[in-house]
C-alpha cells in the first residue's frame, strides 16, 4: 500500500476531527451513486479502487469513533495503541480457533489478555480468566444465556431425577420435559434490547424476558418479587444484572450487600446469574475515592455472577467487533459449544498451560485475532491510563449533566431532588429533555443537524428525550463542556 495513504488514514483517525460528525447530504449522495449495481465483469487496478473508496466512500462515513463529540451508540475511539495492532491484525490475518501451542502464539496472547482485563476489573484471575472474545455485548450475551440456560436445566433435570441433563447434547425440549418445566424466564430490571434479543434466539423467548423492578425506582430490584419468581415451579431462571442501564448508565445493583442476598437467593433456587456489564463493569477500574465511590458501589459483588458480559468497543476503545466474556465455570461453556466428532480441530496434547480452543467455549470456529488491539492497549496505558481516560469521560458526563441542570431550556433525568445528588449518581451517560414539548419531540434531528456533535434519540416514561454517551478516549472536558453546551444553548433559541 501506498506509504501516503498510510500516513493519511492514521492523521485521518488519530489527528483532530476536522469535519462535521455527520456526512452531508451531498456527500451521501455522491457516494451511493459511486456504488456499482453490479459486479464488473473484469476488476478494476489497485489504485483506482482505492481512490474510488477514499475520494468517493470515505467522506460518506461519519465521526463516529473519530470525532470525541459523537455521542450517540456508546462509541468509543481507537487508541494508537490499538489502532496500530489491528492493523498487525489484518496484515498476518491469523485465525484463533484451536489452541495448537507448537503452531502459534495467538492463544497464549488471547488468554493472558483475558487475565490482564481481569485484573482491570478487580476480578480474580483464577476464578475469572475463564472466557473469551466475541464480536459484542450481544453475542456474549448469548454465550451468558446459553451458558446458564444450561446450568439451570442441568440441575433441574438432576432434581427430577432424569439422566437427560444437557441441553447442547439432547436439546431444548428433551430437556424441559426431563425437568419437568414449562420454560425459563429471565429476570431483569430495565434490560438493555440485546439481552432481550439473545433470549429470542436461545428459544428461551424474548416473553420470558421479565422485569421485576422496583415500584419506587424502576433501576432496582424488587427484592421481594425476585424471590417470588425465584421460587416458580414451572420455571427455571436466570437473573440478568444491568451493570448499567443503557439510557441512565446507573446501575440495578446498590451494593455488594445486595449482590450478596441476590447470590443467596440463585443459590436456594438453583438460578444462575449473569451480569451484563458491556460498560457499567469499567468503572471497577477506578480507584477508591469519595468521588467515585457512589457509581462503584453499583458494580461491587458483581465477582459472585455466574457470567459476565462486557464490551471493547465502547470504553475500552479499541476497534469495532470486539466483545468480552467471563464466566466463573470453566467446564460449563464447552458443553454447550464445543464441536463434537472432530478430531482435527483437537489441540492434541500440551506441555504448557492449559489454554481453551476458542473454537469450544464460544460461538465461531474462526476467528480474528480481535485480543491483539487489546492486548497491545492494556500494555500501553495500564491501569493508570484507563483510570485516567475514564475520569475524563465522567468529568465531561458531570459538567454537562450540571449545566443541563442549571439550565432553563432543559430537564436533567432521572429527575433528581438536588444538583449533588444528581452529579454523585452520574456515570458517563447524561439523560434529558426539552422542557418545551414542541422541541423535544424533534430536539434530537436539531442537535444533529448542527453536525458538531451527535446524540441518541430515546424515551423515558413515556415522553421523547437524548441521551450523550461518553466513551471517547479524547475527551477533553473543558473543551467538549464548551462546544456541548453552546450547541444545546443554539438549539434551544432556535
Amino acid at each position: 500500500m501506498d506509504e501516503k495513504i498510510i500516513q493519511d488514514l492514521w492523521k485521518a483517525a488519530q489527528g483532530p476531527w476536522e469535519t462535521g460528525v455527520l456526512p452531508s447530504t451531498e456527500q451521501l449522495s455522491r457516494a451511493r451513486k459511486s456504488i456499482p449495481n453490479t459486479l464488473p465483469a473484469t476488476g478494476s487496478r489497485l489504485d483506482s479502487v482505492q481512490r474510488h473508496i477514499l475520494e468517493e466512500i470515505v467522506p460518506a462515513f461519519n465521526g463516529g469513533s473519530i470525532s470525541p463529540n459523537y455521542y450517540g451508540f456508546i462509541t468509543g475511539g481507537v487508541t494508537p495503541a490499538a489502532l496500530f495492532a489491528d492493523n498487525v491484525v489484518s496484515a498476518y490475518d491469523q485465525n484463533v480457533q484451536v489452541h495448537l501451542p507448537n503452531h502459534s502464539i495467538v492463544t497464549d496472547v488471547e488468554f493472558n489478555t483475558l487475565g490482564m482485563l481481569a485484573d482491570l476489573f478487580r476480578l480474580e484471575r483464577s476464578t475469572w480468566q475463564n472466557g473469551t472474545f466475541t464480536t459484542g455485548a450481544t453475542a456474549s450475551n448469548i454465550l451468558g444465556l446459553a451458558c446458564g440456560r444450561e446450568f439451570v436445566l442441568q440441575k433441574a433435570a438432576q432434581r427430577n431425577g432424569s439422566q437427560v441433563t444437557s441441553v447442547g447434547e439432547n436439546g431444548l425440549l428433551e430437556v424441559l420435559q426431563a425437568a419437568g418445566l414449562s420454560g425459563i424466564q429471565v429476570l431483569s430490571t430495565m434490560p438493555h434490547s440485546s439481552l432481550v434479543k439473545a433470549a429470542g434466539v436461545l428459544g428461551i423467548g424474548r416473553a420470558n424476558v421479565r422485569n421485576v423492578c422496583s415500584a419506587d425506582n424502576v433501576l432496582h430490584f424488587d427484592m421481594d418479587v425476585l424471590e417470588k419468581e425465584l421460587a416458580r415451579k414451572d420455571k427455571a431462571t436466570i437473573v440478568a444484572i444491568s451493570c448499567g442501564e443503557v439510557n441512565t448508565g446507573r446501575f440495578a445493583t446498590s451494593g455488594a450487600e445486595q449482590m450478596k442476598e441476590i447470590r443467596r437467593l440463585c443459590d436456594k433456587y438453583d438460578a444462575w446469574i449473569h451480569v451484563d456489564g458491556a460498560f457499567g463493569i469499567f468503572c471497577r477500574g477506578l480507584e477508591d475515592t469519595a468521588e467515585f465511590a457512589t457509581i462503584k458501589k453499583g458494580a461491587e459483588g458483581i465477582e459472585l455472577a455466574d457470567s459476565i458480559t462486557g464490551d471493547g468497543h465502547k470504553l475500552l476503545n479499541v476497534p469495532y467487533d470486539c466483545g468480552l466474556f467471563f464466566c466463573r465455570h470453566h467446564n460449563l461453556a464447552p458443553q454447550v459449544f464445543q464441536n463434537a466428532n472432530a478430531a482435527y480441530l483437537s489441540s492434541g496434547p500440551s506441555e504448557g498451560p492449559s489454554i481453551p480452543s476458542p473454537l469450544n467455549i464460544g460461538l465461531e470456529n474462526s476467528r480474528r485475532f480481535r485480543a491483539l488491539p487489546v492486548y497491545a492497549s492494556l500494555l500501553s496505558y495500564g491501569r493508570e491510563g484507563y483510570s485516567d481516560m475514564l475520569q475524563r469521560q465522567i468529568g465531561l458526563a458531570r459538567a454537562v449533566y450540571g449545566w443541563i441542570y442549571d439550565s432553563p431550556a432543559y430537564i436533567a433525568l432521572p429527575e433528581a431532588t438536588s444538583k449533588p445528588e444528581l452529579l454523585d449518581q452520574t456515570f458517563m451517560s447524561v439523560l434529558f429533555r426539552a422542557k418545551n414539548d414542541n422541541l423535544n419531540s424533534e430536539l434530537a434531528k436539531r442537535i444533529n443537524e448542527t453536525s458538531r456533535m451527535f446524540v441518541s434519540g430515546t424515551s423515558w416514561q413515556g415522553a421523547p428525550a437524548c441521551r450523550i454517551a461518553i466513551s471517547n478516549w479524547r475527551v477533553n472536558v473543558e473543551r467538549d463542556t464548551a462546544l456541548v453546551t453552546e450547541v444545546l444553548n443554539q438549539v434551544a433559541q432556535l
